[in-house]
């Protein structure tokens, strides 16, 4: 009785973790550039990446949840206890980040907290697996920034009419939508993506090589969307880049619900065989909470990136969306922890520069990146600490 005491107690606190991001993270920074340049209003932003974020959850949480419950630390399994304690302490500060209006995140947090508690159990440190998150991490405003920074200049440029440009970024979109890893599509437990699902039936009966069968189905996926949004800007150029936007947001919203749910439900990957409880399940009850969260609490959160770090026109927005999408993708499948927050204030940034500085707000960048770096070093510090204090007892 003890023992499915504290499985409940842990899945709560997942649960409580779950609606910080979605309150966060995951709930405000999709559509934080529309929201910025006035194409959807902060409640409704709010409304549909919920639910965009819990489809992501159930559809792509399989590789990150993994990873957090199981890549980590090794040597040791996560214990119940060590779950609520993890959880709790990361929940605690990325809510603290929610209510003080400061976007803490909730990757750095999670990890350093699941690390912390890791540690103190007895674990020894995974350092591969901490240079990929590190090298993704310090690469996402490089690159990130990087390319807002040259897609806004391209969208501003008169000499290249939009119903090229849009369309040659509607492609890129199509080819990482068919690259990206489904849950419904893997086989096992595992992901595949459309492009895998599509191509190795088709070698199997005899037509062409996987690999020629992959390429043509990320060029006719490509070229799907190209065509649709040529079609949309050439119809009327301010609706159709309207709508590629807020398509994009709703993009940005499905990959948020996949990377960012395990942060929650990762931690209870370990605990899910003795309780005999499929992962999707768990991702569902993860995504719910994404949900509730970005109903809850995200407007606050969604206001303060929309405002106060860029002034964001259309074009600037757009340029913010594409490298945050193909990142969180690239995170995704690499099953790699990454903080929604750094991704989209990274490529609102560059955007912003792309307009001779965009009322970028430096002082609350640097308050912005210290806090992350203050995250995962406390996170860490405080798991560690408070689950020796509660392993003392147990």
């Amino acid at each position: 009785m003890v023992g499915v005491a504290i499985v409940v107690i842990a899945g709560v606190a997942s649960l409580f973790m779950a609606w910080a991001i979605g309150a966060g993270s995951s709930g405000s920074t999709p559509f934080a550039p529309a929201v910025g340049a006035n194409a959807i209003s902060v409640m409704r932003a709010g409304f549909v990446v919920g639910i965009l974020g819990l489809l992501g959850a159930v559809l792509q949480g399989t590789n990150v949840s993994g990873a957090i419950g199981t890549e980590l630390v090794r040597g040791v399994s996560l214990s119940p206890a060590a779950v609520i304690v993890g959880l709790g302490t990361a929940a605690i500060l990325v809510a603290l980040g929610v209510f003080r209006g400061y976007p803490i995140a909730t990757a750095f947090t999670v990890t350093g907290a699941v690390v912390g508690v890791g540690l103190a159990l007895g674990g020894a440190p995974a350092w591969t697996k901490y240079r990929e998150i590190v090298v993704l991490w310090m690469l996402t405003p490089v690159v990130g920034g990087t390319i807002a920074y040259s897609t806004a200049r391209l969208l501003d440029a008169d000499r290249v009419p939009v119903r090229t440009t849009i369309p040659l970024l509607g492609a890129l979109v199509g080819l990482v939508l068919a690259n990206a890893p489904f849950g419904i599509l893997g086989s096992m437990g595992g992901t595949a993506s459309l492009a895998t699902a599509i191509a190795g039936p088709l070698s199997k009966a005899g037509v062409m090589s996987e690999g020629v069968n992959r390429i043509g189905v990320d060029v006719v996926t490509a070229g799907l969307v190209a065509g649709l949004t040529y079609r949309q800007v050439v119809r009327d150029v301010t609706a159709g880049r309207r709508q590629f936007l807020l398509a994009l947001g709703a993009l940005v919203a499905f990959s948020a619900g996949g990377s960012q749910v395990g942060l929650a439900v990762g931690p209870l990957v370990p605990l899910l065989g003795s309780i005999h409880v499929p992962l999707v399940l768990v991702l569902a009850g993860g995504g719910t909470g994404l949900l509730l969260g970005s109903w809850t609490g995200a407007p606050r959160m969604i206001k303060a990136l929309s405002q106060d770090y860029s002034s964001l026109s259309t074009n600037r927005s757009i340029a913010a969306l594409v490298p945050s999408f193909v990142i969180a993708q690239a995170a995704v499948f690499f099953g790699i922890p990454v903080s929604f927050n750094e991704i989209i204030v990274s490529a609102i940034v560059g955007a912003g520069y792309a307009a001779g500085g965009g009322g970028i707000s430096r002082r609350k960048i640097t308050y912005t990146v210290l806090a992350w770096i203050g995250s995962l070093v406390l996170a860490g510090l405080v798991g560690y600490g408070a689950f020796a204090a509660v392993n003392a007892y147990l």
